[in-house]
């Protein structure tokens, strides 16, 4: 007799099995211990785009979004609540708006079976992590706590990362978690946790550590053992390490498997005591000061799969026993002191080898067999080398995906443009010497860097599935239709989003193609030979973010067209022709305006007062009249001091990374031309200077105190300067000079602790120059041609500063001829200079005569300022004094 059930028995008796289960599913019953918990959790809780907002007696609290309960017990055993963000193409800073805040309230005796918790990318202010309720273990001792606490949890999984405004004074708590097997507290700051090495080391169960970007300083490099005796990743990357490697690290665990300990400032060499970590896997090192030779003894490390040492100061050359490393995915080695010879001896059994990068400058030098064939396939190449001739491996790797060819000189040859012109998602071809022409090629790559070349002839084409390209600081000429007008392309859909060709030979009109290229996001096309007006196609561009045509030969009023451009942040139009009044429908998200170097005319338009988020204001060297409107301080960006949060970066993924591009203007501040990139978001600035304003400086323009520099020189402008200057406690540059400003210069003005440069010259300021520091640590050149300041910097003494006894009588024979002859001089020296003035204005245009007359001017505000300098040397005594 048969004992086994048949198999339609065993088949009926699972599917009763799972429809048991499935109804028991389906009807799972919150616990009320859990549900209060969670209640008390969402108290602590700022909601503001309702995500927690099916938690509520409606509904069973198993169904509550994030809540999952375990199908038997109905015990809660995993709350998950994220937030998901995404980085707009244009940004000021990662948008949380969405995202929970307030406090993180927990207790872990409530929540008996909690093993997985993720609150990531929030923006937590706050946590209040409580072992037990208040009865239960309140006013005991730490050791009570440890023996009847801590094992009340089993939460094994906690991922608090990405709160970046979460600060956390102590870590001490997570010792009540004893069950932690994965913890991720990265981008927490944690600056003021100084014992968190400890507090980390008494999770015995703990295999995950993230703690990336925490701000932590001490790695305590001296402590010889960490109690991590299960652990298998270690990150603290991003971090304020500045020492040695710890000796605690060579001394974990054998079966740690992931080492990071990128972007700090760890320096040293590399011990052979990592040789301890006999199952790594990956090692990062990249951006630290670590130095000396790259060891030969780490080609013993048979299952390391990962090698980044990039952006350190080894030196040397490449050791080939890294050529042993058989397991070997990627290797990245460059921007380092490396140098030497390369051949096909450092890469003899790399056979799983996808990223090879090994960019240094000066450039390796290859030395390959030219019949040698790679025993790999790379997904990712960046190298530079000394030519002329790339090897001829290069042309074997038919799976590239990132190329990066740098720092090179090398002949472009057919066989060249026909690698390049494959479909890749990131080309890189910068800062090389390559000479050659590249009009006939068509570029395939999603993302497309070929700048800072010596590339010559047409620009090359794009193909539709090119989103980002730049191709500046070249050599390039012709016309841009040649690219935007390609028939070939237009048939199909056109993806490009950034398009920066400035800096080249480029001439002829913008076209009018644009309606075929309404993806883009970013234009750049400054510093070329561009001629005729703005073609009103530009304005279907809805989605443009920043248009760049500064430094070509544009002229005619900007098209009311541009008003579609309802997304447009950066307006740059500096050096060039355009005239007409300064437009008004100029989009209010605006967060730069360029227009110097123009012929703008008409006044200033108010409706440039309705821009909240402007840190760029420059209007300089104009024909702007009028006033200064007296609404300035309806622009918040000023007003109030959060410029450093005001990030200028374009985005643009590539699969699972993104790259970020920080966009920059040439500004004048500080009386020099500066380029800021880096730190454009951190530059609030105002400048209208060299134009025709007239009237007083409004007192509204006082209260912008987050502004850091303002230049109102070269004008008209009348009037004191208000004591509420003082306000503008963040003003580094103000330039003031060329008007007609009068009055004393305010006390108050000696305490803006931040003002680097200060130019008040040649208005008709009088009294002393207030003391202290900062005015009097400025030349005289800030303060000259105002007749009636003195006190230091200036030589000129104050009555108040000078006693009669010093006070020499005035002698006509010797020091009044003395005088006199100085007198005639500037007499017959300005006759004749202000003759040839006149006469030459005629042949000259309007900026080289605004540019002789102020020269003209300068002139005799120095003469005349001689000449009452010398009269105060030799005053009446029976007459008067001319400091009166």
């Amino acid at each position: 007799m048969n004992t086994h059930p048949p198999q339609y028995a065993i088949i009926f008796a699972w599917l009763l099995m799972l429809n048991i289960v499935g109804t028991c599913s389906s009807n799972i019953h919150c616990n009320q211990k859990d549900k209060h918990a969670l209640l008390n959790f969402k108290q602590g809780v700022i909601d503001p785009s309702g995500m927690l907002s099916s938690w509520s007696n409606e509904q069973d609290c198993c169904q509550w979004k994030g809540v999952m309960c375990n199908n038997i017990t109905s015990r809660v055993t995993k709350l998950s609540l994220p937030c998901y963000t995404t980085l707009p193409t244009y940004t000021d800073k990662v948008d949380k708006s969405h995202c929970l805040t307030g406090s993180i309230h927990l207790s872990l005796v409530e929540f008996e079976f909690l093993n997985y918790l993720n609150l990531s990318n929030n923006d937590f202010l706050a946590i209040h992590f409580d072992p037990v309720d208040s009865q239960t273990c309140h006013n005991i001792s730490a050791d009570t706590i440890s023996r009847q606490c801590v094992n009340s949890s089993v939460l094994a999984y906690f991922d608090l990362s990405l709160n970046t405004n979460l600060i956390i004074d102590s870590l001490e708590w997570l010792s009540r978690i004893s069950s932690l097997e994965y913890l991720d507290l990265s981008a927490i700051d944690l600056y003021r946790e100084v014992n968190w090495l400890q507090s980390v080391t008494m999770l015995p169960s703990l295999s995950y550590l993230n703690m990336r970007g925490c701000q932590v300083e001490d790695l305590s490099p001296s402590l010889q053992y960490a109690n991590f005796t299960t652990l298998r990743v270690l990150d603290l990357s991003e971090n304020k390490f500045e020492s040695e490697l710890p000796k605690w690290l060579f001394n974990l665990s054998s079966g740690i498997t992931d080492v990071h300990l990128g972007s700090n400032s760890l320096r040293g060499q590399l011990p052979k005591a990592l040789l301890n970590l006999r199952h790594l896997e990956s090692l990062t090192l990249e951006h630290n000061k670590l130095n000396g030779p790259i060891p030969d003894w780490l080609g013993q490390f048979e299952l390391l799969q990962v090698l980044n040492l990039q952006d350190n100061m080894f030196s040397g050359s490449i050791p080939t026993n890294l050529g042993n490393l058989s397991s070997l995915i990627t290797l990245v080695v460059d921007r380092n002191q490396l140098t030497g010879v390369v051949s096909e001896r450092n890469f003899a059994k790399l056979s799983k080898l996808k990223v090879l990068m090994m960019e240094i400058s000066p450039p390796l030098i290859f030395d390959f067999d030219s019949h040698w064939v790679p025993p790999f396939q790379l997904g990712q190449l960046c190298f530079a080398f000394a030519g002329p001739n790339l090897p001829t491996w290069f042309y074997t790797q038919t799976s590239i995906e990132f190329l990066c060819i740098t720092y090179s000189s090398f002949q472009v040859e057919d066989k060249f443009h026909k690698f390049v012109s494959r479909r890749m998602t990131l080309l890189m071809l910068e800062w090389n010497s390559i000479d050659g022409d590249m009009s006939e090629v068509l570029l395939n790559s999603t993302f497309i860097m070929i700048s800072s070349n010596d590339l010559k002839g047409g620009l090359p084409r794009l193909s539709s599935n090119v989103n980002f390209a730049k191709l500046s600081n070249n050599s390039l000429s012709g016309s841009i239709s040649s690219l935007l007008c390609d028939h070939k392309m237009l048939s199909g859909k056109s993806n490009l989003k950034f398009l920066d060709i400035s800096h080249n030979n480029l001439s002829g009109g913008l076209t009018n193609c644009w309606k075929n290229w309404r993806t883009l996001i970013h234009i750049n096309l400054g510093s070329n030979n561009l001629t005729g007006q703005i073609p009103p196609s530009m304005g279907l561009l809805h989605n443009l973010t920043t248009l760049h045509l500064h430094q070509n030969k544009l002229y005619g009023e900007i098209p009311q067209s541009l008003q579609n451009c309802y997304s447009l942040l950066i307006f740059n139009v500096r050096e060039n022709n355009i005239s007409g009044n300064i437009p008004t429908w100029i989009a209010p998200s605006a967060v730069a305006i360029q227009l110097r170097s123009n012929q703008f005319s008409g006044n200033i338009p108010e409706q440039i007062c309705q821009m909240p988020s402007l840190i760029i204001f420059d209007f300089a060297d104009n024909n702007i009249s009028g006033h200064i409107p007296n609404c300035l301080h309806h622009m918040t960006s000023f007003v109030i001091n959060n410029a450093s949060i005001s990030k200028l970066s374009f985005y643009i993924y590539l699969g699972d990374m993104y790259y970020r591009f920080e966009d920059s203007l040439e500004l004048v501040t500080k009386g020099q031309v500066s380029q800021n990139s880096r730190n454009l978001h951190f530059m609030t600035l105002i400048d209208l200077s060299s134009n025709e304003l007239s009237g007083s400086i409004p007192p509204q323009m006082f209260n912008l105190v987050g502004l850091h520099s303002l230049n109102l020189s070269f004008n008209k402008l009348v009037g004191r300067i208000p004591g509420e200057i003082g306000n503008m406690k963040n003003l580094e540059s103000l330039d003031v000079s060329r008007n007609q400003l009068f009055g004393e210069i305010p006390e108050i003005m000696s305490k803006l602790t931040f003002l680097e440069y200060l130019n008040v010259s040649f208005n008709n300021f009088r009294g002393r120059i207030p003391s202290g520091t900062q005015l009097g640590g400025f030349n005289a050149s800030s303060y000259m041609g105002n007749p009636g300041l003195c006190g230091p910097p200036l030589t000129k003494y104050c009555p108040q500063d000078t006693k009669s006894e010093d006070v020499k009588p005035y002698s006509e024979d010797n020091d009044g001829s003395h005088f006199l002859s100085w007198f005639y001089i500037g007499l017959a020296s300005g006759f004749v200079t202000g003759f040839w003035g006149v006469c030459g204005a005629v042949f000259f245009n309007r900026k080289w005569r605004h540019a002789y007359f102020t020269f003209i001017y300068d002139l005799r505000d120095r003469f005349y300022v001689m000449i009452v300098t010398k009269r105060n040397l030799f005053p009446s005594s029976n007459k008067f004094l001319l400091w009166q």
